[in-house]
């Protein structure tokens, strides 16, 4: 329990942290938000009621410590540009980016795990030499490039899917399904291409390293099939640094979702962001920041448990 304590302390520092620095670099945006939402030959009188009415009237701290006051009592605040809590709004948005990021991670692990164990079962051997090239290179690759790459050649070109939305408006029932894993792909796929260099070349370093123990050769010596001896055996060690990898990359899943969605107008939070920062919809910007922070806290926190379980030692 001390160990999940402290774990747990150290995320809400984390998030009452990100929650700081979002709210005054969000203040940093240049115009005015009562303009972005409102008539910009209003009259002064009418500039000032609408100023006091998103609470930007008053100094800064007091401004920060009203919002830290309402974020402590569950309250986003109200969307200047549509008038609605700001919950509602990320709430319609929400289920979207959790379907594209909880599908890039998993399909990431999936490929991930056997390339990786594949290329170190196989060092220095062709097929090693191809999969550490290709998973240099992965890491290497920027979503935004991958997305627009993407979306010409498999979307524009080609045609087999759609390059924007997240559902066709009309489609129904099982339709509405198919019609969403359609659009899904391209978004996804442009995670998953980002995201896979590090769990395969993290998987092939350790697995290497794991079959080079004693247990691993005594393992041998008893005649355990070579099979077993990776998957039962060597693969469990092997399984704690990419579970490390897999914490840590939820940051880099989220922000690459904020710009994949983004790119594919897909209507998750990511795209919510992009319409926010345009309209200086500060309430929007400072909920969704939050809840993405908010996200990564909870994720690291499961991987610590997930690390602790995996191995005793890190509980000490």
């Amino acid at each position: 329990m001390r160990f999940i304590g402290l774990r747990l302390a150290r995320g809400v520092l984390t998030l009452w942290f990100a929650v700081t620095v979002t709210f005054f670099l969000v203040r940093l945006l240049p115009g005015d938000p009562v303009l972005a939402v409102a008539d910009p030959n209003m009259t002064e009188e009418l500039h000032q009621k609408l100023l006091a009415d998103f609470g930007l009237d008053q100094p800064l701290g007091v401004q920060y410590l009203d919002y830290l006051g309402q974020l402590l009592h569950g309250n986003l605040g109200m969307s200047f540009r549509q008038s609605i809590p700001v919950t509602t709004v990320l709430m319609e948005r929400l289920p979207w980016t959790l379907i594209l990021t909880i599908t890039a991670m998993v399909v990431t692990i999936v490929l991930g795990i056997p390339l990786g164990v594949l290329a170190a079962t196989r060092a220095k051997g062709w097929l090693d030499r191809v999969i550490q090239i290709t998973g240099v290179t992965a890491q290497s690759l920027f979503v935004p490039s991958v997305g627009i790459f993407l979306m010409y050649v498999l979307g524009v070109w080609l045609g087999w899917f759609p390059i924007g939305g997240a559902v066709d408006l009309d489609a129904t029932g099982i339709g509405a399904t198919l019609s969403m894993i359609h659009h899904l792909v391209l978004p996804c796929l442009s995670l998953v291409l980002v995201q896979l260099g590090g769990y395969v070349l993290t998987m092939r370093t350790t697995l290497i390293d794991a079959l080079g123990e004693d247990y691993v050769s005594l393992a041998k010596a008893k005649g355990v099939r070579p099979g077993k001896v990776v998957w039962k055996h060597a693969l469990r060690n092997a399984l704690l640094p990419t579970t490390t990898i897999a914490g840590l990359q939820l940051g880099t899943l989220v922000g690459g979702a904020v710009l994949t969605e983004t790119i594919y107008a897909y209507p998750g939070i990511g795209r919510a962001i992009y319409e926010a920062v345009g309209q200086l919809d500060f309430p929007v910007l400072q909920g969704a920041f939050v809840l993405l922070a908010a996200a990564v806290v909870v994720a690291n926190l499961i991987t610590d448990v997930a690390y602790g379980i995996l191995d005793p030692r890190v509980r000490t």
